[in-house]
Protein backbone atom coordinates (compact mmCIF):
# COMPACT_ATOMS: atom_id res chain seq x y z
CA UNK A 1 0.00 0.00 0.00
CA UNK A 2 2.84 2.89 0.70
CA UNK A 3 4.03 1.78 -2.42
CA UNK A 4 1.15 2.93 -3.95
CA UNK A 5 1.61 6.37 -1.64
CA UNK A 6 4.98 6.95 -3.16
CA UNK A 7 3.76 6.25 -6.79
CA UNK A 8 0.95 8.99 -6.95
CA UNK A 9 2.97 11.07 -4.55
CA UNK A 10 6.16 11.12 -7.42
CA UNK A 11 3.15 11.66 -10.14
CA UNK A 12 1.78 14.55 -8.24
CA UNK A 13 5.21 16.02 -8.22
CA UNK A 14 6.35 15.27 -11.92
CA UNK A 15 2.68 17.07 -13.03
CA UNK A 16 3.37 20.07 -10.49
CA UNK A 17 6.36 20.80 -12.07
CA UNK A 18 5.50 20.57 -15.40
CA UNK A 19 2.82 22.84 -15.28
CA UNK A 20 5.10 25.19 -13.74
CA UNK A 21 7.04 24.40 -17.08
CA UNK A 22 3.52 25.31 -18.94
CA UNK A 23 2.72 28.59 -17.33
CA UNK A 24 6.43 30.04 -18.14
CA UNK A 25 5.86 29.06 -21.39
CA UNK A 26 2.51 30.70 -21.96
CA UNK A 27 3.92 33.88 -19.53
CA UNK A 28 6.23 34.15 -22.51
CA UNK A 29 4.44 33.95 -25.23
CA UNK A 30 5.30 37.92 -26.43
CA UNK A 31 8.58 37.55 -25.42
CA UNK A 32 10.73 37.66 -28.89
CA UNK A 33 12.94 34.84 -29.66
CA UNK A 34 11.60 32.77 -26.42
CA UNK A 35 11.97 29.17 -27.47
CA UNK A 36 9.08 26.89 -25.19
CA UNK A 37 10.32 24.49 -23.23
CA UNK A 38 9.44 20.61 -24.03
CA UNK A 39 9.16 18.30 -20.58
CA UNK A 40 10.00 14.56 -20.45
CA UNK A 41 8.81 12.13 -18.33
CA UNK A 42 10.39 9.15 -17.21
CA UNK A 43 9.19 6.23 -14.90
CA UNK A 44 11.45 4.71 -12.24
CA UNK A 45 12.71 1.18 -12.77
CA UNK A 46 9.59 -1.03 -12.26
CA UNK A 47 9.79 -3.97 -10.06
CA UNK A 48 9.22 -7.67 -10.70
CA UNK A 49 6.56 -9.56 -8.56
CA UNK A 50 7.42 -13.30 -7.70
CA UNK A 51 4.79 -15.42 -5.96
CA UNK A 52 6.39 -17.19 -2.47
CA UNK A 53 5.32 -20.66 -1.66
CA UNK A 54 5.49 -23.76 0.35
CA UNK A 55 7.08 -26.12 -2.95
CA UNK A 56 10.29 -25.82 -4.14
CA UNK A 57 10.03 -24.23 -7.45
CA UNK A 58 8.09 -21.00 -5.69
CA UNK A 59 10.73 -21.00 -2.92
CA UNK A 60 12.97 -19.93 -5.09
CA UNK A 61 10.99 -16.87 -6.60
CA UNK A 62 10.17 -19.24 -10.51
CA UNK A 63 6.88 -17.98 -10.22
CA UNK A 64 6.57 -14.30 -11.53
CA UNK A 65 3.31 -12.56 -11.19
CA UNK A 66 4.25 -9.23 -12.53
CA UNK A 67 5.52 -5.87 -12.47
CA UNK A 68 4.76 -2.96 -10.28
CA UNK A 69 5.26 0.21 -11.17
CA UNK A 70 7.10 2.29 -8.86
CA UNK A 71 6.35 6.05 -10.43
CA UNK A 72 7.17 9.02 -12.25
CA UNK A 73 9.22 11.60 -12.31
CA UNK A 74 10.26 14.69 -14.70
CA UNK A 75 13.90 14.01 -16.33
CA UNK A 76 14.64 17.16 -17.72
CA UNK A 77 12.86 20.03 -19.90
CA UNK A 78 14.51 20.90 -23.21
CA UNK A 79 13.69 23.95 -25.29
CA UNK A 80 12.06 23.72 -28.72
CA UNK A 81 15.10 25.67 -30.88
CA UNK A 82 12.95 25.66 -33.83
CA UNK A 83 12.74 28.92 -35.79
CA UNK A 84 9.82 31.01 -34.70
CA UNK A 85 7.97 33.28 -36.92
CA UNK A 86 8.50 36.46 -37.76
CA UNK A 87 6.82 39.85 -36.92
CA UNK A 88 7.48 43.05 -38.54
CA UNK A 89 7.31 46.25 -35.69
CA UNK A 90 8.72 49.06 -38.35
CA UNK A 91 11.54 49.74 -35.58
CA UNK A 92 14.81 50.67 -36.79
CA UNK A 93 16.89 48.50 -33.90
CA UNK A 94 14.44 45.36 -34.10
CA UNK A 95 17.20 42.90 -35.87
CA UNK A 96 15.20 39.20 -36.47
CA UNK A 97 17.92 36.67 -36.72
CA UNK A 98 16.50 34.73 -40.05
CA UNK A 99 18.09 31.01 -39.58
CA UNK A 100 19.72 28.97 -42.83
CA UNK A 101 21.86 26.38 -43.58
CA UNK A 102 23.44 25.16 -40.64
CA UNK A 103 25.71 22.42 -39.68
CA UNK A 104 24.00 18.97 -38.02
CA UNK A 105 25.74 17.05 -35.13
CA UNK A 106 26.69 13.53 -36.16
CA UNK A 107 25.45 11.78 -33.56
CA UNK A 108 22.31 13.55 -32.54
CA UNK A 109 20.96 14.87 -36.35
CA UNK A 110 20.20 18.32 -34.23
CA UNK A 111 20.59 21.17 -36.06
CA UNK A 112 22.91 24.11 -34.72
CA UNK A 113 21.50 27.08 -33.40
CA UNK A 114 22.53 30.74 -34.51
CA UNK A 115 22.40 33.35 -31.79
CA UNK A 116 23.81 36.69 -30.44
CA UNK A 117 26.38 37.43 -28.35
CA UNK A 118 25.59 39.33 -25.74
CA UNK A 119 27.65 40.58 -22.90
CA UNK A 120 25.94 40.31 -19.25
CA UNK A 121 26.57 42.37 -16.38
CA UNK A 122 29.23 40.35 -14.96
CA UNK A 123 31.27 40.80 -18.15
CA UNK A 124 30.72 37.22 -19.42
CA UNK A 125 29.36 36.47 -22.64
CA UNK A 126 25.94 34.89 -22.91
CA UNK A 127 23.85 34.15 -26.10
CA UNK A 128 20.14 35.62 -27.25
CA UNK A 129 17.65 35.11 -30.03
CA UNK A 130 15.68 37.87 -29.07
CA UNK A 131 16.62 40.80 -32.03
CA UNK A 132 14.62 43.42 -29.56
CA UNK A 133 17.27 46.09 -29.60
CA UNK A 134 17.79 50.05 -28.71
CA UNK A 135 20.35 52.09 -28.25
CA UNK A 136 21.57 53.17 -24.78
CA UNK A 137 22.46 56.90 -23.92
CA UNK A 138 26.27 56.57 -25.27
CA UNK A 139 25.32 55.62 -28.35
CA UNK A 140 25.86 51.67 -28.03
CA UNK A 141 23.35 48.86 -29.33
CA UNK A 142 21.86 46.94 -26.21
CA UNK A 143 19.10 44.67 -25.61
CA UNK A 144 16.02 45.86 -23.86
CA UNK A 145 17.81 45.52 -20.42
CA UNK A 146 20.78 47.45 -21.46
CA UNK A 147 23.28 44.63 -21.97
CA UNK A 148 26.23 45.07 -24.96
CA UNK A 149 25.44 43.22 -28.15
CA UNK A 150 28.94 42.56 -29.45
CA UNK A 151 30.38 42.62 -33.00
CA UNK A 152 32.64 40.40 -35.11
CA UNK A 153 35.62 42.00 -33.33
CA UNK A 154 34.13 40.77 -29.74
CA UNK A 155 33.72 44.72 -28.80
CA UNK A 156 29.90 46.34 -28.30
CA UNK A 157 28.66 48.45 -31.20
CA UNK A 158 28.61 52.01 -31.09
CA UNK A 159 26.20 52.93 -33.62
CA UNK A 160 25.49 56.64 -32.46
CA UNK A 161 21.87 56.94 -33.10
CA UNK A 162 18.90 55.17 -34.31
CA UNK A 163 19.17 56.47 -37.95
CA UNK A 164 21.18 53.19 -39.08
CA UNK A 165 20.68 50.74 -41.90
CA UNK A 166 21.81 46.99 -41.30
CA UNK A 167 22.40 44.23 -44.06
CA UNK A 168 21.08 41.05 -44.87
CA UNK A 169 24.91 40.11 -43.08
CA UNK A 170 24.42 41.96 -39.90
CA UNK A 171 26.99 45.16 -41.48
CA UNK A 172 25.35 48.56 -39.90
CA UNK A 173 25.65 51.26 -42.07
CA UNK A 174 24.73 55.36 -40.56
CA UNK A 175 22.31 57.38 -42.95
CA UNK A 176 25.93 58.92 -44.15
CA UNK A 177 26.78 55.76 -45.54
CA UNK A 178 29.63 54.81 -42.83
CA UNK A 179 30.14 51.75 -41.61
CA UNK A 180 29.43 51.53 -37.93
CA UNK A 181 30.61 48.03 -36.94
CA UNK A 182 29.15 44.66 -37.35
CA UNK A 183 26.49 42.32 -35.60
CA UNK A 184 28.02 38.86 -34.42
CA UNK A 185 26.18 35.41 -34.73
CA UNK A 186 27.61 32.46 -33.05
CA UNK A 187 27.00 29.03 -34.22
CA UNK A 188 26.38 26.61 -31.02
CA UNK A 189 26.94 23.56 -32.45
CA UNK A 190 25.08 21.25 -30.00
CA UNK A 191 22.03 23.44 -28.77
CA UNK A 192 21.36 20.90 -26.08
CA UNK A 193 24.64 22.77 -24.13
CA UNK A 194 22.51 25.76 -23.95
CA UNK A 195 20.94 26.34 -20.43
CA UNK A 196 18.53 29.12 -19.99
CA UNK A 197 19.47 31.79 -17.43
CA UNK A 198 15.98 34.17 -17.42
CA UNK A 199 15.87 37.81 -19.22
CA UNK A 200 16.29 35.51 -22.35
CA UNK A 201 19.93 34.72 -21.80
CA UNK A 202 21.52 31.13 -22.87
CA UNK A 203 24.50 30.05 -21.22
CA UNK A 204 26.79 27.60 -22.95
CA UNK A 205 28.03 24.54 -20.85
CA UNK A 206 29.56 22.71 -23.60
CA UNK A 207 33.26 21.73 -24.50
CA UNK A 208 33.74 22.61 -27.90
CA UNK A 209 34.40 26.57 -28.67
CA UNK A 210 31.24 28.53 -30.26
CA UNK A 211 32.52 29.87 -33.72
CA UNK A 212 30.69 33.10 -35.43
CA UNK A 213 28.90 32.55 -38.63
CA UNK A 214 29.98 35.83 -40.11
CA UNK A 215 32.44 33.86 -42.92
CA UNK A 216 31.28 30.74 -42.87
CA UNK A 217 30.73 28.81 -45.94
CA UNK A 218 28.93 26.18 -43.98
CA UNK A 219 26.66 29.04 -42.30
CA UNK A 220 23.70 30.87 -44.14
CA UNK A 221 21.38 33.28 -42.20
CA UNK A 222 20.08 36.67 -42.57
CA UNK A 223 18.62 39.58 -40.30
CA UNK A 224 15.80 41.25 -40.99
CA UNK A 225 15.59 45.15 -39.93
CA UNK A 226 12.44 46.25 -38.62
CA UNK A 227 11.22 42.92 -37.65
CA UNK A 228 11.62 40.72 -34.42
CA UNK A 229 11.22 36.19 -34.22
CA UNK A 230 8.18 35.83 -32.04
CA UNK A 231 8.32 33.07 -29.16
CA UNK A 232 7.67 29.02 -30.38
CA UNK A 233 4.70 29.18 -27.80
CA UNK A 234 1.80 27.55 -29.20
CA UNK A 235 -1.07 29.02 -27.21
CA UNK A 236 -3.86 26.67 -27.60
CA UNK A 237 -1.55 23.75 -27.20
CA UNK A 238 -0.03 24.92 -24.33
CA UNK A 239 -3.28 25.91 -22.48
CA UNK A 240 -4.19 22.16 -23.57
CA UNK A 241 -1.27 20.49 -21.92
CA UNK A 242 -2.22 22.66 -18.75
CA UNK A 243 -5.82 21.37 -18.63
CA UNK A 244 -4.86 17.75 -19.29
CA UNK A 245 -1.49 17.94 -16.51
CA UNK A 246 -4.39 19.57 -14.24
CA UNK A 247 -6.58 16.41 -14.56
CA UNK A 248 -3.67 14.08 -14.29
CA UNK A 249 -2.49 16.03 -11.10
CA UNK A 250 -6.36 15.34 -9.64
CA UNK A 251 -6.21 11.88 -10.76
CA UNK A 252 -3.04 11.19 -9.03
CA UNK A 253 -4.43 13.01 -6.04
CA UNK A 254 -7.61 11.06 -5.64
CA UNK A 255 -5.76 7.99 -5.73
CA UNK A 256 -3.41 9.43 -2.63
CA UNK A 257 -6.58 9.82 -0.48
CA UNK A 258 -7.98 6.96 -0.90
CA UNK A 259 -4.39 5.41 0.17
CA UNK A 260 -5.16 7.61 2.67
CA UNK A 261 -8.42 6.73 3.67
CA UNK A 262 -7.89 3.02 3.90
CA UNK A 263 -4.49 3.68 5.94
CA UNK A 264 -7.08 5.28 8.23
CA UNK A 265 -9.54 2.20 8.20
CA UNK A 266 -6.76 -0.10 8.93
CA UNK A 267 -5.35 1.67 11.85
CA UNK A 268 -8.50 2.64 13.44
CA UNK A 269 -10.44 -0.27 12.87
CA UNK A 270 -8.25 -3.49 12.12
CA UNK A 271 -7.89 -5.28 15.48
CA UNK A 272 -9.97 -3.23 17.41
CA UNK A 273 -11.72 -5.22 20.82
CA UNK A 274 -15.08 -5.16 20.85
Amino acid sequence: MLRGLYAAGSGMIAQQRRQEMLTNNLSNVNTPGFKADQASLRTFPNMLINALGTDHQQAFGTNRVGELATGVYMQEQTPNFRQGDMQETGNNTDIALLQGLVPQDDDTGQDALLVYEILNNDGEIRYTRNGNFTIDGQGFLTDSQGHYILGVDGDPINVQNENIRVEANGQIFSDANELLGQINVAVVADPSQLVKEGNGFLRYDGENDVITAVGNAAVTYQLQQGFIERSTVDTAQTMTEMMNTLRTFEANQKVLQAYDQSLERAVNNVGRLG
